[in-house]
């Protein structure tokens, strides 16, 4: 199942709107706020999917009846762009576990590339529920690696969410015939129909990483 969240209009729009204005995500301190706050939206919608179970708390003045979530969640994020969006998901379910994975493109002379992953930072996910994390689903192959990655370290989770703040139509499409249905439900702010030769997203919104963080060589 693929849920975009921009078919309705909410202020996660405007998050999204800051976040691609070249006039606007200069402002690093911004941009990252922005993902974050992307985080918190996504985090919000996908809880709504979640197994809850009725309990009882003691008020000063009596008994409430509450719903309350059972799912064990563990967020993981790809480095480095990431990391402000997963904090995004972290302010929501603060009693999440955590992992953290290093993937990155390695190029070759003739500018193709390939996916490394290379650093890997897992607790158990037996039966858990994953949702992993990345702002941009460009190809799509980052994200299919880490999460086999994450399944070799760390188990076989129940089910896996993987979100992104901008998708490819193509990324979506390689993400749910690489993976298996049933088990993954994809969550995007937004999806744009192109991808350059580079692989990044049109129109997209630039380097996520580059621009939370500053320029790389």
């Amino acid at each position: 199942m693929v849920h975009i969240l921009d078919k309705q209009n909410t202020i996660l729009g405007r998050f999204i709107a800051e976040m691609r204005d070249v006039r606007v995500q200069g402002d690093s301190m911004r941009f990252r706020r922005n993902l974050e706050r992307a985080g918190e939206i996504t985090a919000y919608e996908l809880s709504k999917t979640l197994n809850y179970e009725e309990q009882t708390v003691e008020t000063p003045l009596g008994e409430a009846r509450v719903w309350l979530p059972t799912n064990e969640i563990v967020i993981a994020t790809i480095l480095r762009a990431g990391i402000p969006y997963h904090q995004g998901f972290l302010n929501y379910f603060d009693g999440a576990s955590n992992a953290f994975v290093s993937a990155f493109r390695k190029y070759s002379k003739d500018g193709t590339f390939k996916v490394k992953v290379e650093y890997i930072s897992c607790g158990d996910l037996e039966g858990k529920t994953l949702i992993l994390v990345d702002p941009m689903l460009a190809t799509g192959t980052s994200t299919v690696l880490t999460y086999k990655a994450l399944l070799e370290k760390g188990g076989i989770p129940k089910h896996t969410h993987i979100c992104s703040i901008i998708g490819s139509e193509e990324g979506v499409a390689y993400v749910k015939q690489q993976l298996p249905e049933r088990e993954i439900t994809i969550w995007c702010g937004a999806v744009d129909e192109e991808l350059t030769v580079k692989s990044y997203i049109i129109p997209g919104l630039g380097d996520a990483g580059d621009l939370a963080y500053g320029d790389k060589l």
